[in-house]
């Protein structure tokens, strides 16, 4: 199974930028889904973005703002996360298949 690790968080003011990477112990070039979910504090975890056979889709309060990108090559995922907002905060973890990260806290400052 391959082993991910996410990196890139922290604390940011709003309207600023972050970029998480997600780097991965194998080969990814092979996986046809994958995604990044955050989990804001005491809610469940949603999927703000994915990588699927029918292309890259995007949660309603993330579109135009985030953009998610991969690497086959370095086998690493991306997060870009731009205009960032209070209610982006959370712990963003990133997925390959059934492979998790431990997770990377983002915080958004008002």
């Amino acid at each position: 199974q391959v082993h991910l690790v996410e990196s890139g968080g922290g604390l940011v003011q709003a309207g600023g930028s972050l970029r998480l990477s997600c780097a991965a112990s194998g080969s990814i070039s092979s996986a046809v889904t994958m995604g990044w979910l955050r989990q804001a504090p005491g809610k469940e975890s949603d999927l703000v973005a994915g990588i699927t056979r029918f292309g890259t889709i995007y949660a309603e309060t993330v579109k135009g703002r985030f953009t998610m990108s991969r690497d086959n090559a370095e086998n690493m995922l991306y997060l870009q996360m731009n205009n960032l907002q209070p209610e982006d905060t959370g712990v963003y973890y990133c997925n390959v298949v059934d492979a998790w990260g431990q997770g990377t806290q983002v915080t958004v400052s008002s």
